[in-house]
Order: structure tokens, then sequence, then C-alpha cells
């Protein structure tokens, strides 16, 4: 193994239009690869399957940022968030993450998403009915984006109308780049988006109704599960992360399969491999890129090398979803793959409990979209696409054109 930690280079457009010719470099060089993030953070990638998956159970690998030894891990997260954003499941272990978790579960399982169906067929046709009939569209503006946020505010019983103020506090507390956001900008973000929480929180605790926030609520005033700190910081988790990865979803796999018209074409002529096809654009170019952090309780050997206590651990799941050990021919798009075991949610006990809500929602939105826009292309080349520069990866515009049609039927 290498023992230069080598640079992922977010300042190169090259690289951030199409990071996997370095991950692949990355993953041949060996299993676990030390390597400078943004900011100038140091980490060891664990880039194979095998070592990801049995990473993403391992104990000694913690979720909480505390447990790093590098103080710029928590120097750089915003005075705000140090202060009073900790206290949810991402950042959590057991026995707190066990706790924590327990008390969303019930609005996530297989039955309550299925009942969320019918729903999320009618926004995302109300939303094509807007743009279907000029024949063009932004399907990151249009669709990918307002789709998501809709969803999970009604969930939570947040008003709509919000949405686009708690999405521009979330862009600029989720900026990733080469260099450091400005800090201040950051912060401000973060009080912003707490006290529209806390305040929305008041308000439900004042008049209560049938949803996910104001059950947290009860569980918080009246049964003690949930402290203040612990109460925010959920809300927060479940507005921002209800969303954000599910719009990379639905604008990359649309646009991975516009860079791919056989594959396009496939699914147009058999809609049954729409749930394969959800599945392999999780593999094949997830919206978590390059992975999952967690951060070393003790030293740990991982693949035959020792990773000291306090380091950043980044289980690179983008690059281990192309590892030719676990996936045949895993840089070819194939929306036929069987057995497509993709760490894109995670593994173990941090495994995304909004998987499938966004396996759903990604169905329903690109079959919608190939169902009722016909001759879809990119308005622009594949060279022209703007992605997102780090951490959360999708277009972040998808310019198309398509024949004209009407309303849903």
């Amino acid at each position: 193994m290498s023992r230069q930690p080598v640079l992922l280079p977010y300042a190169d457009p090259a690289f951030v239009a199409d990071p996997f010719p370095l991950y692949r470099r990355l993953r041949e060089d060996g299993p676990v690869r030390r390597a400078v993030l943004a900011g100038g953070l140091d980490a060891w990638l664990v880039t194979r399957y095998e070592d990801g998956l049995a990473a993403l159970s391992d104990p000694r690998l913690s979720s909480d940022v505390r447990d790093a030894s590098d103080p710029r891990l928590i120097q750089q997260l915003p005075r705000f968030e140090r202060e009073s954003m900790m206290s949810n499941m991402l950042r959590s272990d057991p026995p707190d993450h066990t706790r924590l978790r327990r008390l969303v579960s019930k609005a996530f399982t297989a039955r309550r998403v299925a009942e969320l169906g019918p729903r999320i067929q009618e926004i995302t046709d109300r939303l094509l009915d807007a743009v279907a009939p000029a024949g063009r569209a932004d399907l990151v503006a249009d669709l990918a984006l307002p789709l998501p946020v809709t969803v999970i505010c009604e969930l939570l019983g947040v008003p709509v109308d919000d949405r686009h103020a708690f999405q521009r506090w979330t862009d600029a507390m989720l900026v990733r780049g080469e260099g450091l956001p400005d800090p201040a900008a950051v912060d401000e973000a973060w009080q912003r988006m707490h006290a529209y929480v806390t305040a929305h929180l008041d308000a439900k605790r004042a008049h209560p109704g049938d949803d996910l926030l104001s059950a947290l609520i009860t569980a918080h005033d009246e049964e003690q599960r949930l402290n203040r700190d612990e109460l925010i910081a959920m809300t927060f988790l479940l507005l921002v992360a209800g969303y954000v990865t599910t719009v990379n979803l639905i604008g990359g796999g649309i646009a991975a399969l516009l860079a791919h018209p056989a594959q396009l074409t496939l699914l147009r002529e058999h809609p049954d491999l729409l749930p394969d096809a959800i599945e392999e654009f999780l593999r094949y170019d997830g919206p978590v890129s390059p992975g999952i952090a967690r951060f070393a309780r003790e030293d740990v050997d991982i693949a035959g090398v020792t990773v000291p206590r306090g380091a950043t651990v980044l289980i690179a799941s983008a690059i281990a979803d192309r590892d030719p050990a676990r996936f045949p021919d895993p840089d070819r798009l194939d929306i036929t793959r069987r057995d497509n075991g993709h760490l894109a949610f995670g593994h173990g006990i941090h495994y995304c409990l909004g998987a499938p809500l966004a396996r759903l929602e990604g169905r329903i939105a690109v079959g919608t979209v190939l169902r009722r826009l016909p001759d879809l292309a990119l308005a622009v080349s594949p060279a022209e696409l703007d992605w997102r520069p780090g951490g959360l990866r999708g277009p972040a515009r998808l310019p198309v054109t398509f024949t004209p049609g009407g309303r849903a039927g």
C-alpha cells in the first residue's frame, strides 16, 4: 500500500463530474488507503466491498465525531452544530442510538411507507403536469427536489410553503468543496434552521396533529425518552436527511439512464425492471460519495492494515460498490443486475432508516417520467452537466427535452 496520502481533487471539474477513474485506481492500490479530504482532513479509505461491509458493523468504529483524535473535525463544525446538534442518530452509538432509532422506526416500516404510495404518485403527477406541456424541464428543480421535500414535510407536519427557506439553509450547511466554507455563513444557516425547528416544535406542542413530530414531542413531554436537544436534533435530521439523498437518487438515476440509451429503452419496454433499476442506480452512482465516516475507538486491523485509535475511517461505499470481486463488470450500468447488495444505504445498525421511502419515491418518480415524457433527452451535452462537488453526489441541474404532453389522466 502506498504511504503517501492521496488528495481527493474536489477543485478539479473532471473529478467532480466523474470520480470513478480515480476511485478505481485507489481500490486497485490497496484495500485501505490514506487520503486527504476537503479542508485538509486526513482519513483512511476502505475501498473494497467485503472490508467495507465488515467495517460498517464493527463496534470498534464509532459514529460519534468526539471519538476522533483530530481536533479539526470538531473545530470545523459550525459552532451552533457543536453546541446544539450532536444528539442525533447519525452521530450516536448504542445505547443512545438504539433508543433514538426505536422512536422513529415505526414511521418507516415497509407497510407504513407503502401506504404513502398514492400520495407520492399524486405529488409526482402534479409536478409533471406543470412542465409536460412545455416540452422541456429541469428534472432536479422541477421534480427530484420538490417531490421528496413535499413528502417529508407532510410526514413531519411541516408547512410545505416553508421548504424554500430550509432548503437554502440546508444548502449552506452541507456545502462541500476543495476548501472550507465561510464559517460565519454556515453558522448563520445553522442558527436559522435551529430557530425554525424550535418554533415549529413549539407550535406542534400547542396544536399537535397526526404526524411524526407530534409523536416525538409526546415522547419528550410525557414519556421522557427524548431530552430537548435530542428532540431538536432528531427533527433537524429527519427534515434534512429525509430529502437530500433522495434528490440525488432521482436526479442521478435519470441522468444515468440518459447516458445509457439502451438501458433507457429497456426500462421503457420492461417497467417491471424498475425496482432492479433503482438498486442499480444506487450501486452504480449512489447519492453519497465517497462514503460513510467512522472513528476508531482503538487500533483496528482492516484488511491487514492497522488503523490507529482516533483515526477517521471513510468506508468508501461509492468505491466498494464498483469492486469487481463483488460485482461482475462493475463499471457497466445494468438494470437487470441481480444480487445487488450495494452499500449505498450503509449496513448494520446505522442502515438508512429512510431506505424504503427513498426507494418508493425513486420508483414512482423515474417510472412516471418514463411513462409521461416521451422522447426524453438531455438538453445539454453530458459534459455540461453540473455535479455537486463532494459528500453528497448528484446533478445540480438536469435540463431535458421531451415531446410535450398533457396532464395525467
